[in-house]
């Protein structure tokens, strides 16, 4: 479950902007999943809640947002958007894709008290 590692890694980030802003707590996160990331968003909330308990962050309400990610068609050379895995090139369908985006988390912000 590589959604743990990810869950601890965005808590560090968290935790080091919270203290650097004098912080009492966290009360919101919105972290960004890539559409094609694999990462199973119950799994993020949970994970989260562990890594969170006890710390600046416990109780923080956890919001996810999924970003498509950008990736070209090989066979009809289009630009295009994938909003799930697994998704093929809306213009043509074909399944023959480069992802260009697939970044698989990111803190996107923070909301302290």
């Amino acid at each position: 479950m590589h959604e743990v590692a990810l869950c601890q890694s965005a808590f560090e980030i968290i935790e080091q902007h919270a203290k650097r802003n004098h912080a009492r707590r966290v009360t919101g996160v919105w972290l960004e999943l890539s559409a094609v990331s694999c990462v199973e968003e119950s799994a993020v909330h949970f994970c989260f809640d562990i890594i969170c308990r006890d710390t600046l962050a416990q109780g923080a309400a956890l919001h996810i947002l999924i970003a498509p990610a950008q990736a070209q068609c090989r066979n009809c050379q289009h630009q295009v958007k994938i909003t799930q895995f697994g998704a093929g090139c809306p213009h043509c369908g074909s399944q023959n894709l480069i992802v260009d985006s697939s970044s698989t988390m990111q803190v996107k912000q923070i909301e302290i008290e």
